[in-house]
Order: structure tokens, then C-alpha cells, then sequence
């Protein structure tokens, strides 16, 4: 009688096993047999394990907005933008960290400003947005000189490409850069079509192009001067701020 009743709790074991497998929660599910020996066999199923790493470092929605502090105020205190002789100091990889934090920032003052104009009430202290942006190109700047300097180094070459200045039909000057052709440029009709000169009766146009350009710059140039000189006339304490 005990070794049938020990076959009936065996049998009742096993449904139970193959239930768990195929249930939902087959993955996770323990089974203990309790079985009434002294020697008692206990099997468990661990979960299973994943391989793939995520982050846990999550930021809300939050951080495209300014420190809740500077919210209502007419004015918020920053720093100056970063000038090409401080950004030439860096190394490279604090560049392109420095970089990440200016972006940051301009997508923050860009959602600062959007909810300014829904809003309609003034953006706090907008100059910040136009020291981002100087300090990004001045940035760009010098990446760009330390990648000249290493292809001239390297190659000799000032461009990334190498080339020449030429002159289109119009006596126009730009810069050419050269190209790879399958054959040989005299004997590749297409490249042969195209015309690095100009006849000399476009001279005359070219000089009044020059002239026209000169006379809008001394026109922009003036246009400064009578502003600023309205300017120190209208506010002469800010005039006197600024000269000492």
C-alpha cells in the first residue's frame, strides 16, 4: 500500500510538471517534489538570463527646460562665450565633450524660447542663446584648423580635396576641385566642354560688379556708424559705461 501511494504522489508530480511547462510562467516557475524519503529531491527552474546590457540612466522631459529657479525671471546670470584662444588649449576629447554640453544647452534655450513665444511673454536673458551658438562655430573653427594642419602635414595639401582656382565664361573666380575620370581629360569630350576662360569683353562687367559690392559695403559701413551714434545720443549713461 505505501509503494502505491508513493507511485499516486509521483504521477500527481509529474502532471504538475508538464503543466508548468506549458503554461505562460514556464521560465520562472519553481516545482519542489515532495517526496517522503529521507533523501528528499528538490528541482528548481531558474529564470532566464539575458545577455543584451541596457542603461538605466533615464532623463525626463525635464532637461529641455531651464533650472525651475530661472523661471519668471526677467533676467538669468551666465557666463561669456568660449573664445578660439581657450578652445585651442583643449585636447580633442574635451572638445568633443564640450561640444555634447554646448548642444544640450541650445536645445534648452531653443524649448525655452518656443514656450517664451507661445506664452507670449519675453525670453529670459536671449543673449545666452547667441553665446551657445558663437562658442559652437568658434568650435568648428578650430576643429577645422587642426584638421588642416594635420593634412598639410601628412599630404601637403591645403584642402581636403586638391584643386585650383580657375575662371568660369563669366570671368568669375572659384575654386576647382579635381576629379577622377576613367580616361585621360584630353581625350573625355565632357570635360572638354567645359570652358576655364573668358572672352575680354566681360572685363567691363566684372569691374562694375566690384564697384557695386564696394558701394553696398560702405553703405552697410555707414548705416553702423549713424546707429550707434543714435544710440549713444539716446542712452549717453550707457555710452559712458562702456567707454570706461
Amino acid at each position: 500500500m505505501a509503494a502505491a501511494a508513493l507511485c499516486r504522489r509521483f504521477s500527481s508530480a509529474l502532471r504538475l510538471t508538464r503543466a508548468a511547462w506549458g503554461g505562460p510562467f514556464a521560465s520562472s516557475f519553481r516545482l519542489t517534489f515532495n517526496v517522503p524519503h529521507k533523501n528528499a529531491v528538490r528541482v528548481e527552474l531558474l529564470p532566464a538570463c539575458s545577455s543584451i546590457h541596457t542603461s538605466w540612466h533615464r532623463n525626463g522631459l525635464e532637461e529641455f527646460f531651464d533650472d525651475p529657479k530661472n523661471w519668471g525671471k526677467i533676467e538669468v546670470k551666465s557666463g561669456d562665450s568660449w573664445t578660439v584662444e581657450q578652445l585651442r588649449g583643449k585636447s580633442s576629447e574635451d572638445l568633443h565633450k564640450l561640444w555634447y554640453v554646448l548642444l544640450k544647452e541650445r536645445n534648452m534655450l531653443l524649448t525655452m524660447e518656443q514656450e517664451a513665444k507661445r506664452q507670449r511673454l519675453p525670453m529670459p536673458s536671449p543673449e545666452r542663446l547667441e553665446k551657445v551658438k558663437d562658442s559652437m562655430d568658434r568650435m568648428d573653427h578650430v576643429i577645422q584648423e587642426r584638421e588642416d594642419a594635420l593634412r598639410l602635414l601628412q599630404t601637403g595639401q591645403e584642402k581636403e580635396r586638391p584643386g585650383e582656382w580657375r575662371h568660369n565664361f563669366l570671368g568669375r573666380t572659384f575654386w576647382y576641385e579635381f576629379k577622377e575620370w576613367p580616361i585621360p581629360w584630353h581625350l573625355n569630350a565632357r570635360h572638354n566642354r567645359k570652358r576655364f576662360y573668358f572672352l575680354p569683353r566681360v572685363n567691363r562687367f566684372n569691374r562694375l560688379e566690384l564697384e557695386k559690392y564696394l558701394r553696398k559695403e560702405a553703405r552697410r559701413k555707414n548705416l553702423e556708424k549713424k546707429k550707434e551714434k543714435m544710440l549713444k545720443e539716446k542712452f549717453p549713461h550707457l555710452a559712458t559705461q562702456f567707454q570706461s
